[in-house]
């Protein structure tokens, strides 16, 4: 791999592919407006900053993906080569569908793969660098997170409090959420099921590390995050 190549190593799936039934849109989530431009341009957006950018897929749902039925700012937004593809019914499917489309693009000549939901629209890009500086620091995954600051209680399917975690061993992780290529590969073939990419690979006994994650990484999932998107961009 030449120095140039390995500057520009890393590929990208973003998924987009959520109903967002608790925003009560009717739209899909990502394609939700936000200081006029939807979710998904805005995710894309920063995606399109990185350095590194080799390879960019983008996961939707499978009934939109006609590009009649895109957000009208999507196209404008992506880079060029990245690729639009429908997705499952499960994330686990839409992003097993990212990654296969990732290695038609380039024949898998990826180090390092991103998994990204288009939910979170706002990551700084500081963040996806942090999580990429880690997995070439060897790590096999990394996820950006920050501490979390209520009590957690443990509880059985009562309603009964079994255990009270160490809140300062305690992250509530975000996205993206970075891994060697290979190693997140074989995550997606196990079969295994996870909450979310790191599960399936701390399951095969993959040594995934936690970097500093940033406010701006929230989740968009309800009509009080929209508001708090609109109040974050009003203000700049």
């Amino acid at each position: 791999m030449t120095d140039a190549d390995a500057a520009r190593s890393v590929g990208v799936v973003v998924v987009a592919a959520g109903s967002g039934t608790r925003l009560g849109a009717g739209i899909p989530k990502a394609f939700v407006r936000v200081g006029g431009r939807s979710l998904l341009a805005h995710a894309v957006d920063r995606i399109a900053g990185l350095p590194s950018l080799a390879g960019l897929i983008v996961v939707v749902p499978a009934d939109a993906i006609d590009p009649a039925d895109w957000p009208e700012d999507l196209s404008g937004a992506l880079p060029p080569g990245a690729r639009v593809v429908a997705g499952g019914a499960q994330r686990t499917d839409s992003v097993r569908a990212g990654l296969r489309a990732l290695d038609q693009e380039t024949g898998g000549a990826y180090e390092v793969i991103l998994v990204h939901d288009a939910a979170r629209a706002f990551t700084p890009l500081a963040v996806f660098e942090r999580v990429i500086a880690a997995v070439r620091g060897g790590a096999a995954g990394a996820v950006p997170g920050q501490p979390v600051v209520d009590t957690i209680k443990v509880v059985d399917e009562h309603g009964v409090i079994t255990g009270t975690p160490e809140r300062t061993l305690l992250r509530a992780v975000q996205t993206p959420q970075g891994f060697a290529a290979d190693v997140l590969r074989a995550a997606y073939a196990s079969g295994l099921a996870g909450t979310d990419d790191a599960a399936l690979v701390e399951a095969l006994g993959g040594r995934v590390v936690v970097v500093e994650g940033d406010p701006m990484a929230f989740k968009v999932t309800t009509a009080r995050d929209l508001e708090r998107a609109e109040r974050l961009l009003a203000a700049g």
